[in-house]
């Protein structure tokens, strides 16, 4: 184990690596959450459509997602379309976990969809609104509030897999750390530091996800 004096001097001195590799996980992983959003809503609709061949595509997307590791998923996108046509490392990181993060989200927001009542369909479709039209404005809205905390774990979760695009050479926190530790044959040391910086991140996550929860429990009063 390191010396606190040789940790506190190799954390102050590496911290401008550090920092830049927290900026672009921090943006990998909204990137990817904000369209993994978009996948999972997406694929939680057709998991609930009255469309069977909808429902089996859902389905066949989750099973694949759950049943494959993300960085198989990762060097499957990364690699595989190489050969067709170039991909930034970032957008092939980024569109893998978003991925990987809509199977997951496409649960949740399906088991928040059907657990708001039966009732709030019938009452919009008594209203005159086409069943599209009720989901939008009166399920939908209901379901994101009911979704916002196990959504807040997806984040996290999203945030700690971001690590993983390292094996393609991102230059994040992960990627960083190893590098670091390697050149300077001090591995341990810059590992703990990386933690730091991840668990700077997910307080603050958890923070921002804490706060949205009560602002949008404030505006229910």
């Amino acid at each position: 184990m390191p010396s606190f004096s040789h940790f506190f001097h190799i954390l102050n001195s590496s911290k401008g690596l550090f920092i830049d590799a927290m900026f672009l996980t921090l943006k990998l992983t909204l990137v990817s959450i904000l369209i993994g959003i978009i996948f999972g809503l997406f694929f939680a609709l057709l998991k609930i459509s009255r469309i069977k061949i909808l429902e089996y595509v859902s389905n066949a997307y989750v099973f694949f997602v759950r049943g494959t590791p993300l960085i198989v998923q990762i060097f499957i996108l990364y690699f595989g379309f190489s050969g067709i046509f170039l991909i930034p490392d970032f957008w092939a990181a980024a569109l893998a976990l978003a991925f990987h993060n809509g199977a997951y989200i496409a649960e949740i927001f399906r088991g928040t969809i059907q657990s708001v009542d039966k009732g709030q369909m019938e009452a919009g479709r008594s209203l005159g609104m086409t069943r599209g039209v009720t989901i939008r404005r009166i399920i939908l809205p209901q379901a994101f509030r009911r979704a916002l905390p196990p959504l807040g774990n997806q984040f996290i979760i999203g945030l700690k897999d971001s690590s993983l695009a390292a094996f393609i050479s991102m230059n994040e926190l992960f990627n960083v750390s190893t590098t670091l530790g390697s050149n300077n044959f001090d591995e341990m040391t810059y590992l703990l530091i990386v933690a730091i910086y991840y668990l700077v991140l997910v307080a603050l996550l958890t923070m921002a996800v804490s706060m949205f929860e009560k602002k949008l429990a404030v505006s229910d009063r």
